[in-house]
């Protein structure tokens, strides 16, 4: 894995069938569609790819399955969050033995950790992890929102970069100051729409959940931004927020972002959309609404 890591990463969703196991037909497309897209590198095991979820088995199947499909064309991240940090030490064991190129990792995400007890997390983490690892600052789930000198000190266990989900600009903006003089440290944003101001300040890129639908649309975004080409940034971040006043609005729960995002993937033949439970699945009508955005945004493209 070069670094610093740039570009298009796409949180990659989970293909299942209807008895909860892995889709391999829907991930063979899924992937195929995801390269040939232009994205710089996968990451598997994200929210969106509902690892809370997902039995070990199947995250293991995923990561296995997944290397072996992209045969090294691009860079393969695995989430290896966990409440656990023996799972976590041992999934991420697993992932170098399957090929994947690096790992993510936020705090543990159940008790309430102070800042002194994060820092010796990723302390003892990191001499054990057997991949370059990225932070995951995750404050929605994890109840935690990582400083930027926690970030510094983590980053002096080896860190090589951080995935901000803060969802916060002026976060965002502080972390890509704190690290403008350490050009092998990533600023990933995970918020898609930051992506031209991350880019146009000095970050390095976007984990962009949208990209699992229209993967050339978020690279041209990416690569406008690179260039400076604000005429070509308006053109495409257009296309993205129809994204977000389309798809992302159909469902009552916050958990439209992810049904959203497989029934679209339905919709284009690529997988099927089953979500494994707590979550559940579009109602036809809601699918139906999926259906009518995505013919519209496939006009757009």
């Amino acid at each position: 894995m070069n670094l610093p890591l740039k570009g298009i990463i796409p949180p990659m969703v989970t293909p299942l069938n209807s008895q909860m196991e892995l889709d391999i037909p829907g991930l063979e497309k899924l992937v195929e569609h995801l390269v040939s897209g232009g994205v710089h590198a996968l990451f598997l095991l994200g929210s969106n790819g509902e690892a809370p979820s997902l039995s070990h088995e199947i995250q293991k199947e995923l990561i296995s399955r997944t290397c072996e499909l992209v045969d090294n064309r691009i860079p393969v991240l695995v989430g290896v969050s966990d409440t656990c940090m023996t799972r976590t030490i041992e999934i991420a064991g697993f992932a170098r033995d399957e090929g994947a190129g690096g790992v993510v990792v936020a705090p543990p995400y159940y008790y309430p950790l102070s800042g002194e007890e994060v820092i010796n997390y990723y302390e003892s983490l990191s001499r054990k992890l057997p991949l370059p690892f990225l932070i995951y600052n995750l404050p929605s789930h994890t109840k935690i929102n990582l400083t930027v000198e926690a970030v510094k000190r983590i980053r002096e266990m080896g860190a090589v970069g951080i995935k901000d989900s803060s969802g916060d600009m002026l976060n965002l903006y502080s972390l890509i100051e704190a690290f403008r003089d350490s050009p092998e440290f990533s600023v990933i944003t995970g918020t898609e729409i930051f992506l031209p101001a991350t880019i146009l300040h000095g970050g390095h890129g976007a984990i962009a959940g949208g990209a699992n639908l229209f993967p050339e649309l978020f690279v041209n975004l990416y690569e406008a931004s690179v260039a400076g080409d604000l005429k070509a940034i308006t053109k495409h971040r257009r296309k993205v927020m129809m994204l977000y006043q389309t798809i992302y609005r159909v469902g009552k729960h916050a958990s439209r972002y992810l049904k959203g995002t497989k029934c679209g993937l339905s919709v284009m033949g690529i997988c099927e959309d089953h979500i494994a439970p707590p979550l559940q699945r579009f109602e036809p009508d809601e699918r139906e609404e999926v259906k009518k955005y995505m013919e519209h945004l496939s006009l757009m493209q």
